[in-house]
């Protein structure tokens, strides 16, 4: 998205002094693993709406802030996307954040939102991605404001929109208990399972959620829980005894996929490297229902 006013943006990229790992998903030493070829995928855009939308943690920092006790102004308590790729964040009214946006002038508050995607299963290596978003942070005022409550009520439904108060308009009356900022989008990193990239953030707008990820966390730890038998079954689908005697752990879920993860099981002498296995769908799935076809198709392939 084009600025007409030319503010500068922080780089996207992590500074080396924060840099933990080379890869943002590297935990330890042999670090993340990664994708083989070949597989289908939800494009860079897709994945990065469906962190802003989902679940995963969240925080807000202002790499300008004149106060650096202020620099990290705490976590959202909702955010989404709106039809043109801005991402709208409800945050205390009390936060920097909104006594910033509030008194800043001509759409000068640089900000940074930094989403951490953790798998909801046991696994080595579970942080499973990061985003960061760098742009510009404004309040939501005037008529869009109902439209972007609708738009937050409707992807994250939380008890704060209704203590939304209209003394985000001047002349302030005094300060709300929540405000809405909206963060028009300058640049994008991703790093996670699929690798690392940068994403076009024109393209966030046309970009979806994935259908399943409000149900993911559940799904994934039913599976572990009461299927890890089948679950483990899938090894014979892999063309390789490359998985006997492993432990298989579901690690992530799309419309387009399972993802399970291989590790070492307990007893084992020489414990093998882990490694991902991407199950593809026959057909991408639109809701829960075609995700217990979809899955029953993926077991009876892998008992037979």
């Amino acid at each position: 998205m084009s600025r007409p006013h030319g503010i500068p943006l922080p780089s996207a990229q992590r500074s080396s002094d924060s840099d933990v790992t080379e890869s943002a998903c590297a935990d330890d030493k042999q670090g993340q693993p990664r994708p083989r070829e070949g597989v289908r995928q939800l494009t860079g855009a897709e994945r990065v709406r469906t962190l802003v939308e989902s679940n995963a943690s969240v925080s807000l920092t202002l790499p300008g802030a004149h106060d650096q006790a202020e620099w990290w102004t705490g976590v959202p308590a909702a955010r989404t996307v709106t039809p043109d790729g801005d991402v709208i964040l409800l945050v205390s009214g009390e936060s920097a954040a909104a006594r910033a946006a509030a008194h800043a002038q001509d759409d000068d508050l640089t900000a940074v939102i930094e989403i951490t995607d953790v798998a909801p299963v046991s696994v080595p290596h579970r942080i499973r991605g990061r985003a960061r978003l760098t742009g510009w942070l404004t309040p939501v005022r005037g008529d869009d404001r109902a439209g972007c409550a609708a738009l937050l009520a409707e992807r994250q439904p939380v008890g704060e929109l209704l203590a939304l108060t209209e003394s985000q308009d001047p002349p302030y009356t005094g300060r709300p208990a929540w405000m809405m900022l909206r963060l028009e989008v300058g640049e994008v990193a991703l790093d996670d399972l699929w690798g690392a990239e940068q994403v076009d953030p024109d393209e966030l707008a046309g970009a979806e959620p994935d259908p399943l990820a409000a149900h993911e966390t559940e799904l994934l730890q039913h599976l572990a829980s009461a299927h890890a038998d089948r679950v483990a079954d899938l090894c014979g689908l892999l063309g390789s005894r490359e998985a006997a005697g492993l432990t298989a752990v579901p690690l992530a879920l799309d419309r387009l996929g399972l993802r399970v993860r291989f590790t070492a099981g307990p007893g084992r002498p020489s414990p093998a490297p882990s490694f991902d296995a991407r199950f593809d769908f026959p057909e991408p799935v639109a809701d829960v229902c075609g995700l217990r076809r979809a899955m029953r198709a993926l077991f009876a392939a892998a008992a037979h």
